[in-house]
């Protein structure tokens, strides 16, 4: 499957939008989060990815379909190790999970993010910490340290990170 990342511009940001509540629903079993009175979780940091130089939004397309999105940012998980890049948040349609879009999409993004690298992940979604795990391992030039993240999820589960160089 030929996997390819997009740069999201600022016009289909109401695309993002809409991938990003159905992302949030998957998400809401882990940390229990609750949708507002119209429905939707909403997300609060959807224009800081237009307006500040150290996040960058992406949609992961598969044979030129629309199939996810990855969003970056230079937020430490954990203070006391050194980061360039961390993913704030992953997606992949179900169609598409298990025939390595995923994989493929965070290959390029490795590859056009060299640096220390943090992604945390929630210990209850056992599928991401063994794809985090795959993909961390598969592209770090050294060894890839998991610890647990300086700020636990609202549902009080504390944050797991793996910390390794690309």
């Amino acid at each position: 499957m030929h996997t390819t990342l997009h740069p999201i511009p600022r016009e289909e940001r109401h695309i993002l939008g809409n991938l990003l509540e159905k992302y949030l629903y998957e998400f809401s079993q882990y940390e229990l989060l609750a949708f507002n009175e119209e429905g939707l979780f909403g997300y609060d940091y959807l224009d800081n990815y237009w307006t500040e130089a150290d996040r960058a939004a992406y949609f992961i397309r598969v044979e030129g379909r629309l199939a996810g999105f990855v969003l970056l940012y230079r937020h430490a998980e954990r203070r006391d190790r050194p980061v360039d890049w961390s993913v704030a948040e992953f997606f992949v349609a179900y169609p598409y999970r298990r025939r390595g879009v995923g994989s493929a999409a965070m290959a390029e993004v490795f590859a056009r993010y060299p640096g220390h690298w943090q992604i945390g992940y929630h210990p209850k979604n056992l599928g991401s910490a063994a794809f985090w795990r795959r993909a961390a391992e598969k592209a770090a030039s050294g060894p890839v340290e998991a610890v647990t993240g300086d700020q636990p999820y609202k549902d009080g589960s504390p944050a797991q990170v793996l910390c390794f160089h690309v």
